[in-house]
C-alpha cells in the first residue's frame, strides 16, 4: 500500500483560454477548464453547435454523392 501524499500541491498550472486568450487555471478548482469562465465555455459550445468549426474537405460534391445530374437549365 502506498503512503498518502502529504506534500502540498504545487502551484496551479496556468493555460491560455482557447476562446478569449486570457489566463485560465487548469486545475480542479476551475470547473470550466481549459476555459477561464462559463461565458468562454458557452461561446465555444455555441460555435460547435452552429458548425463554425469545420474541417476542410476535398471530398466529392453533394451531386456526386447522390448521383444527381447537374441542372442544365441554368446554363448560359
Amino acid at each position: 500500500m502506498k503512503p498518502a501524499n502529504t506534500s502540498p500541491p504545487g502551484p496551479a498550472k496556468r493555460v491560455i483560454c482557447p476562446t478569449c486568450g486570457g489566463d485560465s487555471v487548469f486545475a480542479t478548482v476551475n470547473p470550466f477548464r481549459p476555459f477561464c469562465s462559463a461565458r468562454c465555455k458557452n461561446i465555444d459550445l455555441g460555435a460547435w453547435a452552429s458548425e463554425s468549426f469545420r474541417m476542410p474537405t476535398d471530398g466529392p460534391s453533394e451531386d456526386q454523392i447522390t448521383g444527381a445530374e447537374p441542372d442544365s437549365s441554368t446554363s448560359h
